[in-house]
């Protein structure tokens, strides 16, 4: 597993978990942003970014094994303190699927267009998520042609990325071989109790609102046609105290649409609200 360690040893700790398909890069403006005061840990999870790729032979791509993975590096790294929760995508439910036994380490909340809890039941699983989860061709789509993590860096933005970003979101994904996680996350999008995820994922938006004591920042692109407002929804009940900045003009990458906004404000929420 390949991680980023940025900032000083008795910083306060900032966790920053990608999703799918980007990789740590996806938090590089937070970082900067945050590394003079701020100790940022960044994992990219195993089979993402510049972490090894193994086969189903060497690895079992599901929740429970992200959880096993960030518990271990954690662990490595001696990290038994106050943590920053900060999340997109797969992260939001990898690291409150890991905070189900952490909760007390948790003292803060950095959420972008993730989700903590099953699939609202108003909000269908859009059809490129159905494609690549239930259909061989979908699989074909992502694995021989590297259609997820393309499509998503191109489509899931509001402005259109430099050439070099976007070759950077797709660089790690570069054969078949290297695209294996990209389709096992997909795979693995619980929507009922026979999903492998489904008790992890219920369990976590059981407890999502023992979170409402905490300080929490919501920062979120509307424009999103899978974690929408029905997810933001979600959050917001559970977190009425949160400083919610939702905006109009922000896809899922919402760093990449608003870290010139994002970022800054970020940094005023942790300056205001010291562990």
């Amino acid at each position: 597993m390949s991680y980023l360690d940025e900032g000083p040893r008795d910083g306060e700790v900032v966790l920053m978990l990608h999703g799918n398909p980007s990789w740590s890069f996806y938090w590089r403006h937070l970082v900067l942003g945050l590394r003079d005061r701020y100790r940022c840990i960044v994992p990219d999870h195993v089979g993402m970014g510049l972490s090894d790729k193994p086969d189903d032979a060497h690895y079992r791509y599901t929740l429970q094994s992200r959880i096993d993975d960030l518990e271990k590096l954690l662990a490595h790294l001696g990290l038994d303190g106050p943590i920053t929760l900060a999340v997109h995508d797969w992260g939001g439910m990898i690291g409150f699927g890991w905070a189900l036994k952490r909760r007390g380490l948790i003292k803060r909340l950095v959420i972008t267009n993730t989700a903590a809890f099953p699939l609202p039941a108003e909000k269908p699983l859009p059809w490129q998520l159905q494609l690549g989860r239930n259909y061989n061709i979908g699989a074909l789509l992502i694995r021989g042609l590297n259609a997820f993590a393309a499509g998503t860096i191109d489509q899931c933005v509001s402005t259109k990325v430099s050439p070099a970003v976007r070759a950077a979101y797709v660089a790690p994904y570069d054969s078949w071989k290297n695209r294996i996680s990209t389709l096992r996350f997909v795979q693995d999008i619980p929507l009922s109790p026979k999903d492998k995820a489904w008790a992890l994922v219920e369990e976590s938006g059981r407890t999502l609102h023992e979170y409402a004591d905490r300080p929490a920042f919501i920062g979120w692109g509307l424009q999103d046609f899978v974690f929408d407002k029905h997810f933001l929804d979600g959050f917001t009940r559970a977190l009425p105290k949160a400083e919610v900045m939702a905006f109009d003009d922000a896809h899922h990458y919402v760093l990449e649409d608003k870290h010139a906004v994002l970022v800054p404000a970020i940094r005023r929420f942790l300056d205001t609200n010291p562990l």
